[in-house]
């Protein structure tokens, strides 16, 4: 809020808004961590991708982690590795989230040294009110800070400087040089190598609508594909959170994330038929393998687009998890800002700190996200040299008649397609306004592996928020999924934050979620 007060565009205000939850939620969004991005320039009428997320170094190899794995996925730790200065360096008052998160990975943080110092002060999990400070995270955004300043020429050359400090300068030195003392992967050879991807967006239309998501190095395309499959649906007809509808749209996920486990990956490793899966014709045949009255009750098949391989890879067959399906998976956080001018941001930021060493001196936990690569050579996302995990962090954009009409994502693992499919819906099809959008109950389906190791897998598993219209747990029960009821506005469910552009006034609309600690701030 203060750079838009102060004459910044929707891009400054977004980027200071990622840095800044980077140091205020430091147990799941890292300084150091992913950043998918997607940006609007209105003048140009162009979007643009960012690829915010690291690959694995050169020295990486399979042997090796299935050797440190105990279970036969990625291990925790090392081998995982792919305004904010003021409240780092003077501390901000802790708040009830982040001293429950805290508390709940206390003994995963002291595992590691440098992890205690910053997590657990004094020995213990710091409480609601206490003053948390990051002496070292501030020294090292001091340190970019320092090199932007003293960079001669113009913006381009002043960010530069600020890339070289990060990637090549002392806080690559200390990365490498930790690795190269504890037996990780990372150079800094790998360090120097790295820069952030360019890329176009991918999109499918869904009616009067235009979605934009990141491209197949993460989950987005679960998004525009489940809304291809249900465009053929008389969605209004069935009614808002009708046993119906809810079939309907449980089942066309399901199809989706069955095709992100056979086909998505790493577009520079794999290929991916991404214009096949979410094409007009692909979205029919897997329209026609959704009955209306029994659910698949295990994760379907994977179908088989006109551009993709015969048959889909052969994987090992998942196992069946047993128990409650309702946990939290390792977590993120979300960003997005629209300005005067038009322009859009809308970015997924993430990585937890508790599954990987703090770099001693920095502050930094280097992103873990290798957790959500595979072990399994046939599996699209295993783990190869200069290769990206399939991330499950995945903002996303949408136009109606090609003028910007909404920017939204969440936090949740494998749950945001799920929670912003339905937020979307109920916007576009059920004409809510945003916050009663963001507010209505939702479902979601958890018939597929986890993304994150070590990929726990629920065959028919649909959790439903209580608040959910009376009878409708039961009339889905009995079309075969297994219904697991969750409490009412959960944090498992996600925290979908928006913008919405009335297309009739032209005036923007701002929701954020109650589920968790989240706020839509305008003027």
């Amino acid at each position: 809020m203060r750079v838009l007060d102060r004459g910044g565009n929707a891009v400054d205000a977004g980027v200071t808004a990622a840095m800044t939850l980077a140091v205020v939620q430091p147990d799941i969004v890292s300084f150091a961590g992913v950043a998918p991005t997607l940006i609007y320039v209105k003048s140009e009428d162009r979007i643009i991708s960012l690829a915010g997320l690291g690959w694995w170094p050169k020295a990486a190899n399979q042997e090796a982690l299935r050797k440190a794995s105990m279970d036969g996925h990625m291990p925790d730790g090392l081998l995982r590795t792919v305004p904010a200065l003021e409240l780092a360096r003077d501390g901000f008052p802790v708040y009830p989230l982040l001293a429950n998160n805290l508390k709940a990975v206390a003994e995963r943080n002291a595992q590691w040294k440098s992890n205690a110092e910053v997590y657990l002060p004094n020995g213990a999990a710091p409480m609601v009110g206490d003053l948390f400070s990051q002496n070292d995270l501030a020294r090292s955004i001091a340190g970019m800070i320092a090199a932007e300043r003293a960079s001669r020429g113009d913006r381009d050359n002043k960010l530069q400087a600020v890339h070289d400090y990060f990637y090549r300068g002392l806080i690559a030195n200390a990365i490498a040089d930790y690795h190269a003392e504890n037996g990780g992967f990372v150079t800094r050879q790998d360090l120097a190598e790295f820069e952030t991807p360019v890329e176009e967006s991918i999109y499918a239309d869904y009616r009067d609508y235009r979605v934009h998501t990141c491209d197949v190095w993460c989950q987005g395309i679960v998004l525009p594909q489940t809304l291809k499959t249900l465009e053929r649906f008389n969605i209004r007809s069935m009614g808002h959170n009708t046993a119906d509808y809810l079939h309907t749209l449980a089942e066309a996920m399901n199809l989706a994330f069955a095709d992100r486990e056979a086909y998505v990956g790493d577009p520079a490793f794999v290929k991916v038929p991404t214009q096949a899966l979410l094409s007009a014709d692909y979205a029919a045949l897997q329209q026609a393998r959704i009955d209306p009255q029994r659910a698949f009750g295990k994760m379907p098949d994977a179908g088989n687009p006109a551009a993709a391989p015969t048959r889909a890879p052969t994987l090992s067959p998942p196992a069946a998890a047993s128990g409650s399906a309702a946990g939290m998976s390792p977590d993120t956080i979300y960003a997005c800002a629209v300005d005067r001018w038009g322009n859009a941001y809308s970015a997924t930021l993430s990585d937890t700190s508790f599954d990987t060493p703090t770099i001693p001196g920095t502050g930094l936990a280097v992103s873990s996200r290798g957790s959500q690569s595979r072990l399994d050579p046939n599996h699209p996302s295993v783990v190869a040299p200069g290769k990206r995990p399939r991330l499950t962090p995945a903002p996303a954009m949408a136009f109606r008649d090609g003028k910007f009409f909404m920017a939204w994502g969440t936090p949740g693992g494998d749950v945001q397609m799920q929670a912003m499919l339905q937020v979307f819906l109920n916007v576009t099809e059920f004409d809510k306004r945003l916050q009663e959008a963001i507010e209505a109950p939702r479902i979601c389906t958890k018939n597929f592996p986890d993304s994150f190791a070590p990929h726990a897998y629920f065959p028919g598993r649909l959790l439903l928020e209580k608040n959910l219209p009376a009878g409708i747990a039961e009339e889905l029960k009995q079309r075969g999924h297994d219904v697991e009821t969750i409490p009412a506005l959960p944090g498992v469910s996600g925290a979908v934050c928006a913008i919405v552009r009335d297309p009739k006034s032209g005036l923007l609309n701002a929701g954020a979620d109650p589920r968790r600690e989240a706020y839509a701030l305008a003027w």
